[in-house]
């Protein structure tokens, strides 16, 4: 049995600030722009302001890419487009700056954390700041055995609250969080699948490099044999993440988890965050408000998860890449929303007028006509 008590967050987890929403709700209808004018704009400044409980709200100036990195035994079935465990050849790629998140975060100016949970490589392969809170090599193949032990499980979900620890004490007042893995959408697809009670064909995308009829018919049919496993514990959210989840996926739960306790908005990538929050939901009703949705990936799990949290999109540009990408193309507008909601200047305000002057003044002009008028006349 685990020694972790999931049900604390619960407790611990507040909404954002509601008296600072309707501060910056009433701040909006003084300014110069009518409210409605911006759309989502107005309502992603007032979320901002309460995730931040400050009204005017502050821009977003040390937001970060958070990326949690896994390889996973189930793409061993060919649900993937690219081999199981090439996800060591994706996070090479991420730090020497040659993936689009890479390429966005130089042009945007926002470093990029890649965090290290289960690669299928050896210990030492990256650099203990991205090594340092690695639990295992790989996880297993969910389809007929579990991701991973309970205590591995507990291990990693402890490791995220660790890394959403160190980005809030550190400054970082916004995360883009996503993934970068093998298989890792397989086993998201299982999660949302789980949570929201539906078939595996309703949950099961082509990835986020488009894979072929053949293979989506076994990436169905994976989906299908693990989600077997996962029903029955489904009461256990530590335990379903053990069983068809993996290390990566754990982290991102705990972190986003504590995120929210810490009060730092998170920005969803795609499917692959969108399950962990789904299992955050379940944790922690009042989590979601936490969160932010970056954009659509065109993944039918990650529309299944946003869906169920009430969770809108901010983007559709058919992004499927992951690893943070569509979360930074989203960034943006969040900083346009902060800077509009802080910037844009208040109508000027009417002078009070006394009681009795505008009726009295128009009587007044109408004596002094009236006496030159009868002045004017002849005799």
């Amino acid at each position: 049995m685990s020694s972790l008590n999931l049900d604390d967050f619960t407790d611990l987890i507040e909404r954002p600030d509601g008296g600072v929403r309707r501060d910056a709700e009433e701040r909006r209808e003084r300014q110069i722009v009518p409210p409605g004018a911006l759309g989502r704009l107005d309502d992603l400044g007032e979320w901002l302001a309460a995730a931040q409980s400050s009204s005017p709200v502050r821009p977003v100036e040390r937001p970060r890419v958070v990326l949690f990195a896994g390889d996973h035994g189930i793409a061993a079935l060919g649900v993937s487009a690219r081999p199981a465990g090439s996800a060591t050849e994706l996070v090479r790629e991420v730090i020497e700056g040659g993936r689009p998140v890479s390429v966005l975060a130089r042009r945007l100016g926002v470093p990029v954390r890649v965090v290290d949970m289960s690669l299928d490589c050896e210990p030492d392969t990256f650099p203990p700041d991205v090594a340092r809170h690695r639990v295992r090599r790989g996880s297993g193949r969910i389809d007929i055995e579990d991701a991973l032990t309970l205590e591995e499980a507990e291990a990693a979900f402890l490791a995220g609250v660790a890394v959403a620890d160190e980005e809030a004490d550190s400054g970082t007042d916004l995360v883009v969080l996503g993934d970068i893995s093998v298989g890792g959408t397989t086993a998201a697809g299982v999660l949302v699948a789980a949570l929201c009670g539906t078939d595996a064909s309703v949950v099961t995308g082509r990835g986020g490099e488009a894979i072929d009829d053949l293979a989506w018919m076994r990436k169905c049919a994976a989906v299908r044999d693990a989600l077997r496993r996962a029903r029955p514990v489904l009461g256990e959210q530590l335990q379903l993440l053990a069983t068809v989840g993996g290390a990566d996926l754990a982290a991102m739960t705990g972190f986003l988890l504590q995120c929210a306790v810490r009060k730092l908005p998170v920005v969803l990538d795609g499917v692959v965050a969108a399950a962990c929050a789904l299992v955050g939901q379940r944790v922690a009703f009042r989590a979601p408000d936490w969160w932010l949705a970056a954009h659509k990936s065109g993944e039918p799990g990650q529309a299944k998860a946003l869906d169920r949290m009430a969770l809108e999109p901010l983007l559709d540009q058919g992004v499927r890449v992951g690893e943070g990408a569509g979360g930074l193309l989203a960034l943006p507008l969040v900083q346009a929303a902060a800077a509009l909601a802080a910037e844009l200047p208040e109508k000027p305000r009417i002078p009070d007028v006394e009681p009795g002057t505008p009726d009295e003044e128009p009587a007044e002009r109408a004596e002094q006509t009236g006496d030159a008028v009868e002045g004017s006349q002849a005799p």
